[in-house]
């Protein structure tokens, strides 16, 4: 199974390589990688003690945030490498400035794991989430360096948990701790004789409460939002927009509307608009022109989502008639009724809003105007939703303190 692993991984750099010529992700991939040994020797200082962050994505870094932070505040001596898989995690987050070095994770070859941990040293090292590396973490088992997982998942259906999964498991075992995300993780890793778990939470939770707070005001959408409730539809996708815009379009409910999809490029900016017959125009006019009684909002920058759910009265989550929707934590900090499509399963935290009565999935128009129907004609709901997430999202924080508390971090120096 190991020489199967290893060929995956060699024709996974040989078909990024061949896609690189037409992708642009695919080149950075490649790109990012070059020359990546004479990158690290020119960079590193010596004698440093270094702790070791990796996500895979932009994502997963968000997730882990909490805890990089926090660990930095407690351990100052420490320098901080972080490495990314994707670029969509490295381009965005190269210049973070908690960070003392960023780099691209190598390819999970014995050599490449061998000589990438020789390089940066590191006396501890975080992974986040779903990233299980078979190279990395055995190069990690030889030297005792402590491994930690950081707000780890797992389901049923992974390889570890097969009865053909042995050498999958091997790749588990390397691990110092899990700090896992819920009961069915801890219950699976329980069952292959796993136990060195502590059940914390999703670091998330700790993540978004903190934006929250530091949130900046928008006079643009408090004057947008002053005489109508908003329907803030966040990172939707053309599915979602089709399900949306006959709602819009009806003018049958009283809502000001802000849009804020998944991509701004042109073609999908203007594709919304086709769809739209009520008044509508894009936040870089509204800056300047103001918003001129527009229905519709529609965000053509990135960044301002999670302030704009505080000016919410509902929210609708995109995604969830693709691969699976986006994330519902930066609606739920708001205390928020949360709408979404039906690909939700692979997110805890949507299943928990839906068992509690916090949020809805839907698959077509119709469901999502019965939910606002209902809502309009039982205002009491709103202050019931509010009151059960604002709960959820209290009880679920703390995951960051909890990991922190039950690292074994080496002596500064």
């Amino acid at each position: 199974m190991r020489f199967l692993y290893a060929v995956g991984i060699r024709l996974y750099q040989l078909f990024i390589l061949l896609a690189s010529p037409f992708n642009r992700k695919a080149a950075r991939w490649i790109r990012g990688r070059k020359n990546w040994r004479a990158l690290l020797a020119a960079q590193l200082k010596p004698h440093e003690q270094r702790a070791w962050f990796h996500f895979a994505s932009l994502g997963e870094f968000e997730q882990g945030r909490p805890v990089l932070e926090a660990f930095r505040r407690k351990n100052p001596a420490f320098r901080i490498v972080v490495t990314f898989f994707s670029p969509s995690g490295y381009e965005v987050r190269k210049d973070y400035p908690l960070a003392d070095y960023v780099f691209y994770l190598p390819a999970d070859t014995s050599g490449n794991a061998r000589d990438f941990v020789a390089a940066i040293s590191p006396e501890i090292v975080f992974f986040t989430k779903y990233e299980f590396w078979h190279y990395y973490f055995r190069e990690l088992g030889r030297r005792n360096i402590p491994l930690y997982i950081v707000s780890a998942i797992f389901r049923k259906e992974q390889l570890f948990f097969k009865p053909y999964g042995r050498f999958y498991r091997s790749i588990l075992r390397n691990v110092t701790h899990f700090f896992v995300q819920d009961t069915a993780s801890a219950t699976l890793l329980d069952s292959i004789g796993l136990h060195n778990y502590t059940l914390t939470g999703d670091t998330r939770f700790d993540r978004v409460l903190e934006n929250l707070q530091a949130a900046k005001p928008l006079p643009l959408i408090e004057n947008f939002a002053a005489e109508k409730p908003v329907f803030i539809a966040g990172s939707t996708w053309p599915e979602d927009e089709a399900i949306l815009a006959p709602l819009i379009n009806s003018k049958q409910y009283s809502f000001r509307w802000i849009i804020a999809a998944h991509e701004i490029g042109a073609a999908h900016l203007q594709q919304i608009e086709s769809r739209l017959s009520v008044k509508h125009i894009r936040y870089s006019e509204a800056v300047t022109k103001g918003t001129q009684d527009a229905e519709v909002l529609i965000i053509d920058n990135i960044g301002m989502l999670l302030s704009l759910y505080a000016y919410a009265r509902v929210a609708y989550i995109g995604g969830g008639f693709g691969k699976g929707i986006h994330n519902t934590l930066e609606a739920a900090a708001s205390g928020i009724p949360i709408f979404f499509g039906p690909r939700y399963g692979k997110f805890r935290e949507a299943k928990d809003l839906i068992a509690l009565g916090g949020a809805k999935s839907i698959r077509h128009s119709d469901e999502l105007r019965e939910a606002l129907d209902s809502l309009e004609l039982h205002p009491e709901r709103y202050a019931e939703i509010a009151a059960i997430i604002n709960q959820y999202m209290k009880e679920s924080q703390g995951a960051t303190d909890t990991i922190l508390r039950q690292i074994a971090v080496p002596d500064q120096e």
